[in-house]
């Protein structure tokens, strides 16, 4: 069973988090604004990282999809607004897709439906290095954080600091996260995600390294009934770096859900 926190009462929203990364990435912002909103919140870890399991990889994506089911069926109060970015938005869809009882709605932050040979490197390359031993170097710090932010977060010094000694000291490593990287590497779903039939919206950020946003618009055009929205000057954790421009394009978008109001973006 998914290791999962709870917040809030009233229509649930489920937070699945980027790859190697735990649930409490949504803390500070997401869940604040979610649970001020009337929503309860509920936070999941993917498997592999601590307190949920770690069964031994590699693991499919099948895997994880049904690990969010299960922790949806768990709730007994489904269907629930399901909210991912990265990996998370890749199982959220999914879920969308083969449990559409389970998903009221899908938010899809840097998401895409198929791998390139330069993020499929990526992925393998991130693996390699959460199983390999021995302390992060600057180098690879240095580089992950150009992955995941944009230039008005990497050039606010503080910000990069508080970052750079945060990876430093917790360092992703280890098997179970190195099967989450890999998981990243998806296979072409547009076929599949075109059969999706719950109201979507993708979140897009112009800077993303990741997941560009000409990915994100291949999930958007593919699925019927999906939204879209591309904010500016933002990278890979643009849920972090603006987060009150990405929580309000959240609830505005579920607040139309909610109401049965046709979608107003994309």
């Amino acid at each position: 069973m998914l290791s999962r926190q709870s917040n809030g009462t009233g229509v649930p929203v489920v937070l699945l988090p980027p790859a190697a990364t735990r649930g409490e990435v949504w803390n500070a912002h997401q869940v604040p604004a979610l649970v001020s909103a009337g929503y309860r919140v509920v936070v999941a870890n993917h498997r592999g990282l601590a307190p949920s399991p770690a069964p031994q990889g590699p693991y499919r994506l099948a895997d994880v999809v049904a690990d969010a089911a299960q922790l949806i069926e768990d709730l007994g109060q489904g269907p629930c607004h399901v909210v991912g970015a990265s990996l998370g938005a890749f199982v959220a869809q999914e879920l969308a897709a083969a449990r559409p009882e389970l998903v009221r709605s899908a938010v899809l932050l840097g998401t895409r439906a198929r791998t390139d040979h330069y993020r499929r490197s990526l992925a393998r390359a991130l693996a390699a290095r959460a199983r390999a031993a021995g302390p992060v170097t600057d180098a690879e710090v240095v580089a992950h954080l150009g992955q995941l932010f944009g230039p008005l977060t990497l050039g606010d010094d503080r910000r990069v600091s508080d970052w750079m000694e945060l990876l430093k000291r917790f360092p992703v490593s280890g098997p179970g996260p190195a099967a989450q990287y890999e998981l990243t590497a998806i296979p072409d779903r547009r076929q599949v995600l075109a059969g999706i039939r719950r109201p979507c919206l993708v979140i897009a950020f112009a800077l993303d390294l990741i997941s560009p946003p000409a990915f994100g618009a291949e999930v958007h055009e593919v699925i019927p009934h999906c939204g879209w929205v591309e904010l500016a000057g933002l990278g890979h954790f643009g849920f972090l770096e603006r987060p009150d421009a990405v929580n309000a394009e959240i609830l505005r978008f579920l607040a139309q859900v909610d109401a049965g109001a046709p979608l107003l973006a994309g």
